[in-house]
């Protein structure tokens, strides 16, 4: 049998893994002089945009779900088992990575023209990066969900410690690289549980087996009725142990603790990819298993997610609110963001019945209408907001080593334009106007988790919202508070520093304007 390979649905993956490798390429033959630096950044910036084109491109053709690799229908049976599929869940995820790529580059830039870090391997990591983050989202099998999701997370281990000599960039990488092994086992016990039982990988092959559609693969009828009293336990098992894997990915209590540690040590854009991009495919993936895979054993999910969910937000918060230096205050920030982007998870499922036969599309039929989608969008939102935070603490570490949040004192007296942006991202964070952005997206969360019947989280996260107003209040005071100490001489951006800023305040800006069309387009891409 010979499998035919549709180039243009797996384009955007393929154009930055080609990419990676003329980044490689370049950096071998071309001479070792400073100007080569900015040619190696301007090639994988270039990259980025050729992938978000081909996103672009998959959008405007619209029309059905495209899919590759894909079983031949007279093996499949009724299920279309495909392990690749751009459909609007995946396009929209990849425009938000790639879109939050090109901040990310920017601030690269910024990062390496000071020297001390080898800008050719910096370049191709961040780029296999981005390939796992992209692929993950078309997933629609285990084995392809596991490569992609270790994929976004090996090279950013080498990142994290790529500022040599530097002993907290060490060691942070080392707890990263401990805490992700971790996390791989488990998921990788959970899922091997999950196809020994059901005999399958294919995520749309799982859901109707779960759901008691249709029998195992494998199993003869009396063996199925002999075993029906011991399987639930052993899928609960396996639920719970995918659940957790994908927790220590995404930084939700319990599996927090190496956040705050690993954001501060590694450099500065390797956190802020760390709390959007990783964070993104993270969530990317636990979507697919819990709601397009697992929707027929909601009932052993939901309430799990929707513990971890105000676990998250509340210990995120509380830890939010002692911290002096900048980096953690954003870290345990994007800890309490991923609870409020798990809260719609826990209703997500309500009512599923999967279909036997269907076509491509992520979710079955009777997922909410909205849950996916609140969380799609909060988490496109929250990306504008905190990589506009990340891109002005760059520049603020340039001449504040320390980089706490007394160095932020009359910063926008200072830099009028960096301190303006940094208050909009940290009021927008709050959810306070005239940051309407993250106030809508709370909004929609909060109005989803009522809807769903989980009045508990949603007063859970009513609380947490006013806590968070604390920590964000404090920082954007000092923005308009006068320095107590001299102020450092001052240190001229780079233009990729602006521009980077630039960015990602107008996407703050423009999702406070028409937070209505993020809902909508997330919404309508979390099914078809």
């Amino acid at each position: 049998m010979i499998q035919q390979i549709d180039y243009f649905v797996i384009a955007p993956p393929l154009a930055l893994a080609l990419v990676a490798g003329l980044v490689l390429l370049l950096d071998a033959f071309l001479p070792a002089r400073p100007r080569t630096k900015p040619v190696l950044g301007l090639v994988t910036l270039a990259g980025v945009l050729i992938a978000l084109a081909f996103v672009v491109a998959q959008a405007i053709k619209g029309g059905p779900p495209q899919s590759t690799f894909c079983v031949p229908a007279d093996l499949a049976g009724p299920t279309r088992l495909c392990s690749f599929v751009a459909d609007g869940f995946t396009l929209v995820f990849a425009g938000m990575v790639l879109v939050a790529a090109v901040v990310v580059v920017l601030m690269s830039m910024t990062e390496l023209a000071g020297g001390g870090i080898p800008v050719g391997e910096w370049y191709f990591l961040l780029l296999c990066t981005l390939v796992g983050a992209v692929t993950l989202p078309a997933s629609r099998d285990l084995i392809m969900l596991v490569v992609a999701l270790e994929l976004v997370s090996l090279p950013v281990f080498a990142l994290t410690a790529m500022k040599r000599y530097d002993g907290r960039a060490s060691e942070a990488a080392v707890k990263l690289f401990v805490v992700s092994v971790v996390s791989t086992a488990i998921m990788l016990f959970g899922v091997s549980l999950l196809y020994g039982i059901a005999g399958t990988i294919y995520l749309s092959r799982l859901a109707v087996v779960f759901s008691g559609q249709a029998p195992a693969p494998g199993l003869a009828e009396t063996t199925a009725l002999a075993t029906a009293q011991s399987l639930p336990a052993v899928v609960s098992v396996g639920v719970v142990l995918v659940v957790a894997g994908f927790a220590f990915k995404i930084a939700a209590v319990p599996f927090h603790s190496w956040a705050a540690d690993v954001y501060q040590g590694a450099p500065v854009p390797v956190a802020a990819l760390l709390s959007v991009i990783s964070k993104a495919a993270g969530f990317a993936g636990l979507i697919l298993v819990l709601v397009a895979g697992l929707a027929g054993q909601a009932a052993t999910w939901a309430p799990i997610v929707g513990v971890i969910a105000a676990l998250t937000m509340t210990v995120g918060n509380l830890l939010a609110m002692r911290q002096r230096s900048a980096v953690r205050l954003l870290a345990w920030s994007s800890v309490a963001q991923s609870g409020y982007i798990l809260a719609p998870l826990a209703v997500a499922a309500q009512g599923v019945t999967p279909r036997l036969a269907g076509g491509t599309g992520a979710f079955p039929a009777g997922t909410r209408s909205g849950a996916v989608g609140t969380s799609m969008a909060y988490l496109v939102i929250y990306a504008a907001m905190n990589l506009g935070a990340f891109a002005v603490v760059l520049l603020v570490s340039r001449t504040a080593t320390r980089n706490e949040l007394d160095d932020y004192r009359g910063l926008a007296f200072r830099r009028p334009a960096a301190g303006l942006a940094l208050a909009f991202c940290l009021v927008c964070l709050a959810g306070l106007p005239p940051g309407l952005a993250g106030l809508f997206a709370k909004v929609f969360v909060f109005r989803e988790i009522v809807e769903g019947g989980s009045g508990w989280l949603a007063l859970i996260m009513a609380v947490n919202t006013v806590i968070g107003l604390y920590y964000y209040a404090v920082w954007t005071a000092r923005l308009f508070t006068p320095p107590t100490a001299p102020v450092l001489a001052r240190h001229r951006p780079t233009p990729t520093t602006w521009l980077a800023i630039g960015v990602a305040f107008a996407a703050a800006v423009l999702f406070s304007i028409a937070p209505q069309l993020i809902l909508d387009m997330t919404t309508l891409s979390a099914f078809g």
